[in-house]
């Protein structure tokens, strides 16, 4: 799942040990697994955010056990991590607890021009090319590979196809129609779509990429184009029409609202398709976020986890060992990992092409969506230059200002952010 966003509610803290960092309680730990009571020199710190899927937690350990076996010299402590992984993470590698290993999501440069990761390119070794340039893309920075990606996560469109067919509504494939639908299934008891809890969710970002627009391009913040000030001011139509859930008890990224028929649409993600899959059986489809008019295109917006070495750690050589055994060597085992607790696509081709459930029904129609309409955030966008467009966004649609002056006073502060990242 996409890394920025706080995972509390959604996650669940699942036990154990607490590890503090600078005061703050970080998450739960498992004992080293594999080899701390019988010789091994070196002892691994692996973090992990706190996957809402039951059994991810146990996977993790499990790897790490069969990682052990394999290297008894080297044993591996997994700390998982609930409540807002970025922040606890970004605190504690200015410390000398961070991690050796640990994993980010959405990838941002400033990791590799603050030194705090390591470039990974003798990891890949031969098998870069088996990885989605994409996926390669978001990790390189002046050249070098600084992370390797584990899993893609697309999101998408959930709609119930009964719910629309009772109501004589067409699945919506433009942002009117989106609109349209919304308004005409929302009623005394139930609204017609759910995009988040603050009504903006993933929706401001979708709206640019939605008007052929960019979040960043070329080290330059493009959200307050006039394009973009367009798409976004028009979220604020559905918030007009009352047609957006607000306040869920759990936010987009969990199908609850959508398998509960709360919602007739949510925007969430394919990770969520097992689960809808077991409420629903087949009474679903799924949609990219609509084109906003004849000149833009629909979107599959892109996340996902990556997996850094933390170059200022004391075992810098065991952590890419273990990062090159599971994530280059252990085919099966990444295959599990994005097969088995809620769907993810592999980001490696050859790993991609052997993951069978992936491959049929609408699972495959979410990968070939995702495929034509992939859009991802770029890797100069991180919490600080997001902040403040979320922000902007928020008083847009509830009609707290003007729009054009929102998001350039919000780009004016994304700006500075990317040129600190960039370190100009």
């Amino acid at each position: 799942m996409s890394g920025q966003r706080t995972q509390l509610s959604r996650r669940g803290f699942l036990g154990g040990s607490l590890l503090l960092v600078a005061g703050t309680a970080i998450g739960c730990t498992t004992s080293p697994v594999g080899g701390s009571s019988s010789g091994a020199k070196t002892t691994l710190n692996v973090w992990s955010h706190a996957y809402g899927e039951a059994g991810t937690q146990q996977a993790l350990t499990r790897y790490a056990t069969a990682f052990t076996k394999a290297h008894p010299d080297i044993a591996v402590k997994i700390t998982w991590v609930p409540g807002d992984y970025t922040a606890k993470l970004n605190a504690s590698l200015l410390t000398g607890a961070a991690p050796d290993v640990f994993e980010h999501g959405d990838f941002t440069q400033g990791l590799a021009r603050r030194g705090q990761v390591a470039a990974l390119d003798d990891v890949y070794g031969s098998t870069k090319d088996d990885f989605n340039q994409g996926d390669r893309d978001l990790v390189t920075v002046d050249g070098k590979l600084y992370g390797i990606k584990t899993l893609d996560d697309p999101q998408m469109l959930y709609y119930r196809k009964s719910v629309l067919t009772k109501a004589g509504i067409t699945p919506p494939t433009t942002f009117d129609a989106l609109v349209a639908a919304a308004r005409a299934l929302t009623t005394k008891k139930n609204k017609g779509l759910f995009i988040g809890n603050d009504g903006v969710g993933e929706a401001a970002a979708l709206a640019v990429f939605s008007r052929h627009g960019k979040l960043v391009a070329d080290g330059k913040v493009d959200f307050a184009l006039p394009r973009a000030v367009e798409a976004v001011s028009a979220l604020k139509r559905p918030h007009d029409d009352k047609s957006l859930l607000l306040g869920f008890t759990t936010d987009w990224w969990d199908p609850s609202a959508f398998t509960q028929d709360v919602v007739p649409m949510q925007w969430c993600g394919l990770w969520a398709m097992p689960a809808i899959q077991d409420a629903l059986g087949d009474d679903f489809g799924i949609l990219p976020w609509p084109a906003f008019d004849t000149a833009g295109t629909p979107v599959v917006r892109v996340g996902g986890w990556t997996n850094c070495v933390n170059a200022k750690g004391r075992n810098v050589d065991a952590a890419k060992k273990f990062v090159q055994w599971l994530w280059i060597e252990q085919t099966a085992l990444q295959r599990d990992w994005n097969e088995s607790y809620g769907f993810h696509v592999p980001p490696r081709k050859s790993v991609a092409a052997t993951a069978g459930k992936l491959r049929k029904g609408t699972a495959k129609e979410a990968v070939d969506l995702a495929a034509k309409y992939a859009t991802s955030n770029p890797n100069t966008w991180d919490s600080a230059s997001g902040t403040p467009f979320v922000a902007a966004a928020a008083k847009i649609v509830t009609g707290q200002g003007d729009p054009a002056a929102l998001l350039a006073a919000a780009a004016e502060q994304a700006q500075a952010a990317v040129d600190k990242q960039l370190s100009r």
